[in-house]
Formats: structure tokens, sequence, C-alpha cells
């Protein structure tokens, strides 16, 4: 009897042992590990992901561990493991649900074709997956730009943190809704911001001035935020668009033309003297007024350039080769900035 009681100690302290040792002793994952945990999963499937990417030594002793501290459910997501950690200390964070999470900056300025390139560089998924929901989901903006024949115009430029369980309709929504949160703030929206959706999607009452004011708003803005980078100089930009458009004179505007060539895959990375007469509604040279919808993401600074844009008498303007643009408001005046304009790049 003895003999027994002594083998089943030892065996108690050989597991005790184990378990401590498998529990309590960090493991240096290989590198920089990411490990997707998706919804369902159950603790052995759990396991075996952890065991199989180096992260666990065993995955009795994690599924034991779980059985004795079976308090809140280990939560799906991608994690990282960069760091030694041990068995207990893993399942700590899957209860807090501490997963990763990928920055996607969006500059002001960038296109659907931008974003849709920088998701797929921060490895949520591929290029061509946001762009279908950018191009096709326009029902998320129905309520505020019911002719909107893409989310363009409407993914507010920002940084933000995404992870990998989101859906790319997920990721496009945190966009919009961050544009909508700006449009509150300065005027374009006048929505209460406790009845709009999480999503940003419509259903909440908007007062808009009329149908079209805010698509024009942000067309405009788009084609300010394409035609310069000096914050102060956007109302006056603003200022000689709609000195054109109430004269009827075509906004000669050159990235319509660069976003005309992007819809439709031409864009060669240049513009030409040929392009003028590149044949699309968006082509503002041989198209005359806005055209038919942004031609980019404008940021805050744009939308209120085109919402306050300066009282001008200019027409024209052209760049300086010192980051900022002549304005003028006769075709001579023009003449001469440009003149002078191509002086300078000939000096440099």
């Amino acid at each position: 009897m003895r003999k027994i009681v002594g083998v089943l100690l030892i065996a108690i302290f050989a597991v005790t042992g184990w378990l401590a040792w498998d529990l309590l002793t960090p493991l240096s994952p290989p590198g920089q590990t990411f490990v997707m945990l998706r919804p369902g999963y159950s603790t052995r499937h759990i396991a075996s992901e952890l065991k199989a990417a180096g992260v666990i030594r065993s995955e009795e002793a994690f599924i034991l561990w779980r059985y004795i501290r079976h308090r809140r459910t280990l939560k799906a997501g991608e994690y990282l493991f960069d760091k030694p950690a041990n068995t207990i200390n893993i399942q700590k964070r899957l209860r807090r649900g501490d997963v990763y999470f990928h920055t996607v900056v969006v500059p002001e300025g960038f296109t659907i074709f931008d974003i849709a390139r920088a998701i797929e560089a921060a490895g949520l998924g591929p290029a061509a997956d946001f762009l279908k929901v950018a191009q096709s989901d326009t029902f998320v903006v129905s309520d505020i730009a019911p002719t909107a024949r893409s989310l363009e115009g409407y993914l507010f430029p920002d940084t933000y943190q995404f992870s990998r369980m989101q859906t790319m309709r997920e990721i496009a929504a945190s966009m919009v809704k961050e544009f909508r949160q700006t449009a509150r703030q300065i005027g374009l929206l006048q929505t209460p911001a406790s009845t709009e959706t999480e999503a940003g999607t419509p259903g909440s009452p908007v007062h808009i001035a009329a149908e079209s004011d805010i698509e024009r708003t942000v067309i405009m803005a788009s084609i300010i935020e394409k035609e310069t980078a000096v914050a102060e100089e956007r109302p006056l930009v603003a200022s000689v668009y709609y000195n054109r458009l109430a004269r009827r004179i075509a906004l000669d505007a050159d990235p319509s033309i660069i976003y005309a060539e992007l819809l439709a895959g031409t864009y060669s990375g240049a513009l030409h003297h040929d392009d003028m007469r590149f044949n699309s509604p968006y082509n503002t040279y041989t198209h005359a007024g806005l055209p038919p919808g942004p031609i980019g993401n404008p940021g805050k600074s744009s939308l209120e350039a085109a919402m306050h844009p300066s009282q001008s008498d200019y027409y024209y303007f052209v760049a300086d080769a010192a980051g900022h643009h002549r304005f003028a408001r006769t075709m001579e005046e023009h003449n001469t900035n440009v003149a002078a304009y191509r002086r300078a790049m000939r000096g440099h």
C-alpha cells in the first residue's frame, strides 16, 4: 500500500512539476509571430495554433490551465507574439482580447486607389477587395450624397488602427464615420452626434440645405486638395474655381484628368498635352462645370475652403516653383505668371 501511495505521490509531483514548468517558464517566439484565432475556435484548436507557431510548449498544459481557470472566454483576433511569455500570461492576453492592430495612414488627397494599396500594404487584405467595396457600397452615404458613384470623397484622411478581424466594409464605414464627424464639426452636416448610427450608415436625420449641396462641396474640396498643399492658399484656389463656375468657364483642373485616367486604368504617371482631350466626364478641360464626383478624399482644410472661399476676382493660377501659386485676373497676367514659372523651372 505504501508503495502505491509512494508511486502516486511521485506521479503527482512529476505532473505538478511538468505543469509548473510548462505554465510558468517563459518561451521566446521565433521572431515576430502572428497568430490568427478565428471566432468559434475551441480551446484545443487555439492551443494547436499556438503550439504550431512556437508560442507555447504544450497543448495539454494550455488546455488544463484553461480548464482550471475557466473565467472569461478567450477572444478571437490576430495576436502578435514577439517577447518571451509563459502560458499563463498568454491566456491572460487572450482573455483581455489584446489583439494586434494594423496602422493605415490615409493622407489628405488620397484616392480610393491609394487607400486600397495602403490597406493591402498594411496586411489587411487585397487592394481589389477594398476597391470593390469603395466602388459599390454607396448606400453608406446615400442620405448625404444620393448621386455618389463611389465612396470617393467620403473616406476621411486620418491615421487608422484596424484589425484583420474587420471586414473591408467595416474599414470603409469607419472612414465614412470620420468624414461625418468632421463634416458636423465644420457645419457641412447638421446632425446630432447621438442620432448617428455606429457604422456611419444612412438612417439618421441629416439637414442639408439642398440635395446636391454637400456633394458639390465635397467635389470642389477634392479638387482644391489636389491643387495645393498650402492650407492658407486653399480659400483663394476655391475662389478661382467658383468664379469660373459662375462665368461658365471650364475649370481646366489637371488633377481631374489624372483621376479620369485612373478610373480608366490608363494613367501612366505623368500628364501630356494629348491627355487634355481624354474622353471622360471627369475631364474638366472638355466638360464644363464640376466633375460628376470627387477626385480624391479631401481633408478638413479643403472642405472648409470649399464652404468658405475667399472673395476675389481671380480666374487663373499657376505654381511659382516654390510650392505656392501665383494668381491672375486676366489671361495676360496668367501668361506672364506661366512664363515666370517656366523660367524658374529652367533655373532649377
